[in-house]
């Protein structure tokens, strides 16, 4: 073969539905053959629209192929970041074995996951849904397009002393959280205790920064804390939620004393 014949390739007529397509040459660079560069070709020669078609449609699948490689191969190295989501609020209605019960508040998770997510092109996003009762969707999409979501039902939270609405509201913000936490597979720790508060339930404890936990139990104010908490690295944040959750409870109860 020589070098002229070398640089080309020949598309697979099978590929075109009419014998007058069939027979009209076709040819691309090597590396190139593409149903975008077929439809190309296509367009380029005259061909009939249902040629067009058929590759415009065989370009989409395609599209849709590569998109959910992408979409695999992003949440695969998301997954292996060492996150650490810490719960940081209290159920006071509720205790565990004579200790408090802790949760993970829907700002805290979405503020310490969402910085992560973007960084490997993904995103993630809810619908509601209260035709039958409460439902919630979370939709985790990659930039290509492709996205997989979980979808969680359930009804108006009627404990403590909520008002309707309330109830709605805290029905939707507990679905929004496990369905967010079911879609990008995290899940949130108690900072080391495991379910009888002994131990460290297989993983190492996180100790608070420092030097980051210093700057927070200084402040005096919540545009103090604010402003220290905007001071502090990423790696000192995923650190020090519970120590700036304490903080924020001390200043909140010094202020009502003081008023």
């Amino acid at each position: 073969m020589n070098e002229a014949a070398e640089k080309v390739i020949e598309l697979s007529q099978e590929s075109f539905s009419r014998a007058e397509d069939r027979a009209l040459p076709a040819i691309v660079e090597p590396g190139q053959a593409t149903p975008m560069s077929m439809l190309a070709m296509a367009v380029k020669q005259g061909m009939s629209l249902e040629t067009i078609k058929e590759l415009r449609a065989l370009q989409k699948e395609y599209e849709a192929d590569e998109a959910r490689k992408a979409y695999a191969a992003a949440l695969a190295a998301f997954k292996s970041r060492p996150l650490v989501v810490v719960k940081d609020k209290e159920n006071t209605q509720y205790s565990k074995g004579g200790r408090k019960a802790m949760y993970t508040s829907k700002g805290n998770l979405v503020n310490t996951i969402n910085p992560v997510l973007s960084e490997y092109g993904l995103s993630a996003g809810w619908t509601f849904d209260q035709t039958k009762g409460i439902s919630v969707t979370c939709k985790l999409t990659h930039k290509m397009g492709h996205s997989e979501s979980v979808t969680l039902g359930g009804l108006p939270d009627d404990s403590g002393a909520k008002n309707p609405l309330q109830q709605i509201k805290s029905a939707i913000t507990y679905l929004e959280v496990a369905t967010f936490e079911a879609v990008t597979g995290t899940a949130s720790t108690e900072g080391g205790m495991d379910d009888d508060g002994n131990g460290s339930g297989g993983k190492e404890k996180v100790e608070p920064d420092a030097e980051g936990k210093k700057a927070l139990e200084a402040c005096g104010s919540m545009a103090s804390l604010a402003d220290a908490w905007k001071a502090l690295t990423k790696e000192q944040r995923l650190t020090l939620v519970g120590v700036k959750s304490e903080c924020k409870d001390r200043i909140l109860e010094a202020d009502r004393a003081a008023a």
